[in-house]
C-alpha cells in the first residue's frame, strides 16, 4: 500500500497546537475511467501547510496527505482515451478543482478545493501516489527539474492570476512594485512581469532578499521598514514615468494608504494575502485617484494551463530555497517547516520523494 504523511491530532486550541507529522496508508490505486495514477517525484510546501498544522486553515482535517503542490510519472491509467494518452508522461498537477474557466471564480457550488490536509479534498501531493482525473494535469515543462516543477503549481497559479490575469499591467514599460521577495508566490510574479516586459521593483526587509531579487530582473528594491521607502521607489522609477502602474500584495497592513501616493491615476493595488494584518484601510484617496483594489486567490485550469505554457516557452525556473529527501526522512521535512516559520526562505520548500529515474521505470 502507498506511503503518505498527514498530520495527527494532538489536543491544542488552534493557533497554539502544532500538529505533528505521522505517515498514513493509502488504498491501492484503482483508477475510474478517466483517472491516472500519478507516482510522486516531488512535493512543495505553501503557507497553508503550516497554517493547517497549526489548525488556522478552513477544514483541517486528519488522514489526507498534505501538500497541494507535486510532480511526478504517471504510472497507470483508466480506461478512457484521454486518461491513456498520459501513461509514462512527466507531470505536473492542477491544486485544486471546482473552478474550470471563469475568470470571476470558481464554477461549483461547492467551491474551489484545495489539495492537502482539508475535509473538502482527499487529496494531497505528499505521498508516493495520487490518483487523480486526466484532465488535471499538465506536462512538466521539458527544462524543468522534477523539484523545480514541483515548486510551480499552487504559487505560479497564484502570482499568474494576480499579475496577468487581475492587474493587467504586465506589459513592456509599465512600473510593478512586488512586495515582500522571497516568498513563492512574490517570486513567481517577479518572474512573470519580467518576462512579459514589465519593470519590476520589489520590497523586503532583507538586503540580501533585495540584491537575489534583482539577479532574477528586479530593475530595483527597497527595505520596507526604513522610513519614507515610498519616496526613495519613486527616485528609482523611469523618468518618464514617475509612477507605479500596479502593485502586488501578499501582506496587507498599510499597503493601500502607501499606495495612493505612489500608483497613477487609475492604477491597480492586487492583494492575494494578508499576512501582516486581516483588515486593511480604504481611503479616499483610493477613491478619488480611481485606483482598484482587487482580491486575488488561486486560479482557473484554464490559468493553471495558461501559466505552465508561459513556463514552458519563456524557460522560466521557479526559485527553489532548499529541499530534502524522503518521506521517511521527517526530520528534514520538519526542518523545511521550520524555514517557513522564520520566514528565512528565499524560494520554495520542497519534498523530493522519489527519484526522476526511478519513477520512470516504473
Amino acid at each position: 500500500m502507498p506511503t503518505a504523511i498527514a498530520i495527527r491530532q494532538v489536543d491544542g486550541k488552534p493557533g497554539e497546537v502544532y500538529y505533528p507529522l505521522e505517515h498514513i496508508q493509502l488504498p491501492e490505486p484503482q483508477p475510474k475511467d478517466n483517472e491516472v495514477v500519478v507516482k510522486i517525484t516531488a512535493a512543495a510546501l505553501n503557507h497553508r501547510d503550516l497554517f493547517l498544522r497549526q489548525h488556522l486553515y478552513p477544514g483541517t482535517t486528519f488522514g489526507v496527505p498534505l501538500l497541494a503542490d507535486g510532480s511526478g510519472v504517471v504510472v497507470a491509467t483508466g480506461s478512457s482515451s484521454e486518461a491513456q494518452k498520459w501513461k509514462g508522461k512527466k507531470v505536473v498537477i492542477n491544486p485544486g478543482s471546482g473552478w474550470k474557466d471563469d475568470l470571476e471564480g470558481p464554477e461549483s457550488p461547492k467551491g474551489y478545493a484545495i489539495l492537502g490536509g482539508t475535509k473538502m479534498n482527499p487529496l494531497g501531493t505528499l505521498g508516493e501516489t495520487v490518483t487523480i482525473d486526466a484532465g488535471e494535469l499538465e506536462e512538466q515543462p521539458t527544462h524543468l527539474s522534477a523539484v523545480e516543477a514541483a515548486a510551480l503549481p499552487l504559487t505560479g497559479l497564484t502570482a499568474w492570476r494576480a499579475v496577468m490575469t487581475k492587474s493587467g499591467q504586465a506589459k513592456p514599460g509599465r512600473n510593478i512594485l512586488i512586495t515582500g521577495i522571497g516568498g513563492g508566490v512574490a517570486l513567481m510574479a517577479l518572474l512573470f512581469a519580467v518576462a512579459a516586459g514589465a519593470n519590476v521593483y520589489v520590497s523586503s526587509g532583507s538586503e540580501e532578499k533585495l540584491n537575489k531579487a534583482k539577479a532574477l530582473g528586479a530593475a530595483g528594491g527597497i527595505n520596507y521598514k526604513e522610513k519614507g521607502w515610498e519616496k526613495k521607489l519613486v527616485e528609482m522609477l523611469p523618468q518618464d514615468r514617475k509612477q507605479l502602474d500596479a502593485i502586488i500584495d501578499g501582506a496587507g497592513g498599510d499597503i493601500v494608504g502607501i499606495g495612493a501616493k505612489i500608483i497613477r491615476p487609475g492604477g491597480v493595488i492586487v492583494v492575494y494575502g494578508m499576512t501582516t494584518s486581516p483588515k486593511m484601510p480604504y481611503l479616499m484617496s483610493v477613491v478619488l485617484k480611481n485606483i482598484d483594489v482587487r482580491g486575488s486567490t488561486m486560479g482557473s485550469r484554464k490559468e493553471f494551463a495558461d501559466m505552465v505554457n508561459f513556463v514552458q516557452s519563456k524557460h522560466l525556473k521557479p526559485v527553489v530555497s532548499r529541499s530534502v529527501s524522503g518521506l521517511d526522512n521527517l526530520d528534514g521535512i520538519n526542518s523545511l517547516f521550520e524555514d517557513m516559520k522564520s520566514g528565512s526562505q528565499f524560494g520554495k520548500l520542497v519534498v523530493e520523494v522519489s527519484k526522476e529515474n526511478e519513477a520512470s521505470k516504473l
